[in-house]
């Protein structure tokens, strides 16, 4: 009678333990209960909602996603600059353009045709912003760090969406260019702590698992400038993990610097 109770006591402790499995499988889909290695290389979200935590801003949430901040700010109707609050509901759905068509009024013929040659300020500022966008695609970057690559950028599993770098702790942590501080803080998983860059309309750039950050939210900072320390939060070792994302899109950061 004895062995009976032991083994109905077992058989019950298995089905606990299997319960328990089916429970975390199910919440495994849930960004912020991701494991640390998972949020690393998380897949292009484009259903579904997130909840603003405090400390969040739109450039981290949609860095989580693999998401464009700009489509994420029309799908949600948020204006610049982008401001956000805790408990807001962000849509991540892919907004979906269909074909638009207007009805136009007739429009007379003007009795004279009267040719009016562009200004050349118009022409120098389109030029200027396409010699803009050339030279971040082109080159214009900085190494972040004086160490040897540790990881390489791969799309393959293990999928590292930047480099690693080695370093030792306390060693500098340098904006690759120059740009606005958009996020610093800890807030996403496996990143520890984390400073967001803002270059331009398209580029942005990230140093990761730093153990001090020395710029703010809102910080404008010149390329070379020492914006954090070389840490381990949120990994095993002192290093830096280093990201270029162009659109939303993480791109490997050796095609953007200079050669060593």
């Amino acid at each position: 009678m004895k062995i009976a109770l032991i083994n109905m006591s077992d058989c019950s402790k298995k089905i606990l333990f299997l319960i328990t499995c089916l429970l975390t499988v199910s919440c495994s889909h849930d960004p912020s209960r991701v494991t640390v290695t998972d949020l690393r290389s998380p897949p292009k979200v484009t259903k579904g909602q997130h909840i603003v935590h405090s400390g969040e801003t739109l450039y981290s949430i949609a860095w989580l996603y693999s998401r464009d901040f700009r489509e994420l700010a029309r799908k949600n109707n948020i204006r610049s600059p982008y401001t956000i609050y805790p408990g807001q509901k962000i849509n991540l759905s892919i907004q979906r353009y269909g074909a638009v068509t207007a009805s136009v009024a007739p429009v007379s013929r003007p009795k004279k045709t009267v040719v009016i040659s562009n200004p050349p300020v118009k022409k120098h500022t389109a030029k200027s912003a396409a010699q803009k966008s050339t030279s971040f695609s082109s080159g214009g970057w900085q190494w972040p760090a004086s160490g040897k690559i540790i990881s390489a950028y791969s799309l393959q599993t293990p999928v590292n969406k930047g480099i690693d770098i080695g370093g030792k702790l306390g060693e500098p942590v340098k904006a690759a260019a120059s740009g606005e501080v958009v996020y610093a803080g800890s807030d996403l998983s496996g990143y520890g702590r984390l400073i967001i860059l803002k270059h331009n309309s398209s580029y942005l750039s990230a140093y990761a698992h730093n153990r001090d950050l020395l710029v703010n939210e809102g910080d404008s900072v010149k390329a070379g400038q020492k914006i954090a320390e070389i840490g381990s939060t949120g990994t095993t070792e002192p290093k830096l993990h280093f990201e270029i994302r162009r659109d939303g899109k993480p791109v490997d950061p050796m095609g953007y610097l200079p050669g060593r």
